[in-house]
């Protein structure tokens, strides 16, 4: 049985403009080496398409927060290097995960760990998956600074990064070892939206 905290992990998350297929606006990524949150790393990037009202009313984000902003071509080795671990953590992850392969190309993301799912597996009999749900439940966003707020790239992605370190450790004896954390999930679809705003 192998220790869970032997592998590095990045969590992300993204925050779209509206488009389909969705175009990033914002990234996060934070690390977690030795079962430990890092500092995470966040850019703002202008999209190639307008970003839509209903995208900016869930994030708040604008054409004109992002208007100097890079484009994604200009941070894309960046963005690698901090994505550069065994593998990447987000909820609902084929959402992030989609954007990111679209917008990198050639890049391969060795492994996925999907806490939407996980905390399906390991926390039975919730109400709802939904990460902000899970937050509230757990509070998992005490003591984050006070300009950090849902649907914010950093914000979602520290709290993503908390509930994987709760769901790692969900046991009341000891923490889940990689392969129970790498077991099957129930069936059942998402409880989340399907698309990236």
């Amino acid at each position: 049985m192998t220790d869970w905290t032997s592998l590095i992990y990045v969590v992300v998350d993204v925050e779209g403009n509206g488009q389909q297929p969705p175009d990033l606006v914002e990234l996060t990524a934070v690390p977690i080496v030795a079962g430990e949150i890092g500092e995470p790393v966040n850019w703002l990037v202008k999209p190639e398409l307008p970003i839509r009202n209903f995208a900016t009313r869930i994030h708040g984000l604008t054409d004109k927060t992002v208007a100097d902003a890079p484009a994604f071509e200009d941070i894309a080795a960046e963005v690698l290097k901090a994505l550069d671990a065994d593998a990447l953590v987000a909820h609902n992850a084929h959402v992030d995960v989609g954007v990111l392969q679209r917008k990198l190309g050639e890049w391969d993301c060795r492994e996925v760990f999907d806490t939407l799912k996980l905390a399906r597996r390991t926390l039975p009999g919730q109400p709802t998956y939904k990460l902000g749900a899970l937050v509230e439940a757990f509070k998992l966003d005490e003591d984050l600074a006070e300009d950090l707020v849902p649907h914010r790239a950093t914000y979602d992605a520290l709290v993503t990064a908390r509930l994987f370190l709760r769901l790692a450790n969900t046991s009341d004896d000891r923490p889940l070892t990689l392969e129970e954390l790498r077991g099957d999930s129930p069936g059942g679809g998402d409880d989340e939206p399907a698309t990236l705003f």
